[in-house]
C-alpha cells in the first residue's frame, strides 16, 4: 500500500512540475514504471477528482485539476 500511494504523490508530483500536461507513457517513464502501473494510478487520481483529462487526437494529456483554470 504504501507504495500505491508513494506513486500516486510522484505522479502528482510530475503533473505539478510540468503545465504542457503529460501522457501515460511519459509518466511512466519517468517513474520507471510499467504504463499499466501508471494508467492504473492515474485512474484512481481522476477518480479522486485530483486530475484533469484532455484528449488530442489519439494522446490524453494528464493536468493537475486547478492548476490551468
Amino acid at each position: 500500500m504504501v507504495k500505491k500511494l508513494n506513486s500516486l504523490e510522484q505522479i502528482k508530483k510530475l503533473l505539478q512540475e510540468d503545465a504542457r500536461g503529460l501522457t501515460i507513457q511519459e509518466i511512466a517513464d519517468d517513474l520507471e514504471v510499467s504504463r499499466i502501473t501508471a494508467a492504473i494510478a492515474l485512474a484512481k487520481l481522476d477518480g479522486l477528482g485530483v486530475v484533469d483529462v484532455r484528449v488530442v487526437g489519439n494522446c490524453r494529456l494528464h493536468y493537475l485539476r486547478g492548476k490551468n483554470g
